[in-house]
């Protein structure tokens, strides 16, 4: 199970992992937290049509459905309305009735029902910075983490009403935007006389201070990447066939960092770190 906080970020975080084991037979669900309703059209060739402002709800599910077939995923909306990405300084307030204003634990009900549905052995979310600071990705880890707890816990969330408890094995940040697969393609394309687009990237790293985090499992899914790719194009709105996402060539890609990254969170079962496998220890006590 993969939890998202929006449409376009299952195919932008992990996609080619999804792929990988949809292709080896493992059984696959992404959740998605929310509509994405406040997101920018961040693809120039769209902005400014009148029909994608006025339904971009209807537009970001449809690209989501789409997306979904590409990854060969099952997919649940959790129903949650998109915070948006506040900005300014100071900040704005986040706007009432939006996911990351709800409560957490009632909230994290919402996930303890598919979690219980689904009964995944593996959860991959984001960490507790949600990988970047959008308040939808820290509500994500919020959720995810109370979740994961809270679907083996039938006094807090009684199976009644959330259905049979269950306890999952593993959970995962995902942590494919680090610093050593950024600068590994950066040099690579710098030692080929080619433009990077991961120069600015780079330089705001060292800006934010950002802190490095531990990368216990790569897994291996180079051969999935035009899938990744396929899957990202899909959300016409979010992604910019010619932006820079695209700006690496896929033979650089697969040569120099063809492995996805993981932090691995929490772990029921007996692993030896570093993995190359999210199930690592779980195949073991099948």
């Amino acid at each position: 199970m993969a939890v998202h906080a929006h449409p376009d970020d299952e195919s932008s975080k992990g996609a080619a992992t999804m792929a990988k084991y949809v292709s080896e037979g493992v059984d696959v669900l992404v959740v998605t937290c929310t509509g994405g309703e406040r997101g920018s059209i961040l693809n120039p060739k769209l902005q400014g049509d009148k029909y994608i402002e006025e339904h971009i709800h209807e537009v970001r599910k449809k690209e989501m459905d789409e997306a979904r077939e590409i990854l060969g995923v099952k997919q649940e909306w959790l129903g949650f309305v998109d915070s948006g990405l506040p900005e300014g300084d100071p900040l704005p307030p986040l706007p009432e009735g939006c996911f990351a204003l709800e409560d957490v634990d009632k909230a994290a009900g919402e996930l303890v029902k598919q979690i219980r549905r689904f009964r995944p052995q593996v959860i991959t979310t984001y960490d507790e910075n949600g990988g970047y600071p959008h308040p939808d990705h820290i509500m994500t880890h919020k959720i995810s983490m109370v979740a994961f707890e809270g679907a083996a816990d039938t006094e807090k969330y009684p199976e009644s009403e959330f259905g049979p408890a269950y306890q999952p094995q593993k959970l995962y940040y995902n942590q494919g935007f680090n610093r050593p697969r950024t600068e590994a393609l950066h040099n690579a394309l710098l030692e080929r006389g080619m433009e990077s687009p991961y120069g600015d990237w780079l330089k705001r790293w060292d800006e934010f201070e950002r802190t490095e985090r531990t990368l216990t499992t790569h897994v291996p899914c180079a051969d999935f990447y035009e899938i990744r790719d396929k899957a990202l194009i899909a959300h016409a709105t979010q992604i910019d066939p010619d932006g820079g996402w695209f700006r690496v060539p896929m033979e650089i890609q697969k040569e120099v960092w063809p492995t996805e990254e993981y932090e691995l969170a929490k772990s029921l079962v007996d692993t030896s770190l570093p993995e190359d496998d999210l199930f690592a220890g779980v195949r073991d006590n099948a």
